[in-house]
């Protein structure tokens, strides 16, 4: 799927995200809840986005493995981050999150998130993240997500 590329002058949101690449969103993420995942940026472009994440002890369940809960968190926050590097006028909020897990991950291990933009439309983002193991290109889990745009500028 080719997307359309805009201008980058015309898209401040992109060009913020591609002077942010190599850099952690600890203290840079406009998401307080993106300041705590504390991803590095990888790469960005117009409709896909790549974070790195390190696991820690507060992002394990019970059984000492990758919490579902921060996978699906991690999905949503990454979305919202690829949307913002559309370029649009307004937020776009989730209207559901669809996540299959399919590995663990443990404290320690290094973890890739990689959105892409399925369709775009005016008001309606379906878009994907995918959660890799960094070092053993593993695919840990995927989620699938409808954002609607809201009257809320950016």
């Amino acid at each position: 799927m080719t997307l359309q590329q805009p201008d980058p002058a015309s898209n401040p949101g992109l060009e913020y995200f591609r002077s942010l690449i190599g850099q952690s969103f600890k203290d840079k993420s406009r998401s307080p809840f993106g300041r705590w995942l504390a991803g590095t940026l990888l790469a960005v472009e117009h409709g896909r986005l790549e974070i790195e994440f390190t696991v820690r002890p507060e992002m394990l369940n019970p059984a000492k493995t990758f919490h579902g809960g921060v996978i699906a968190g991690i999905m949503d926050d990454a979305i919202g981050a690829t949307i913002f590097a559309l370029g649009k006028k307004n937020f776009f909020t989730s209207v559901n999150l669809v996540v299959d897990y399919f590995a663990p991950a443990k404290e320690g291990d290094r973890v890739i998130a990689k959105t892409a933009i399925i369709k775009e439309g005016a008001k309606i983002i379906n878009a994907q993240c995918e959660i890799w193991h960094a070092e053993k290109n593993r695919l840990l889990s995927r989620g699938t997500t409808n954002l609607m745009k809201i009257d809320v500028e950016v």
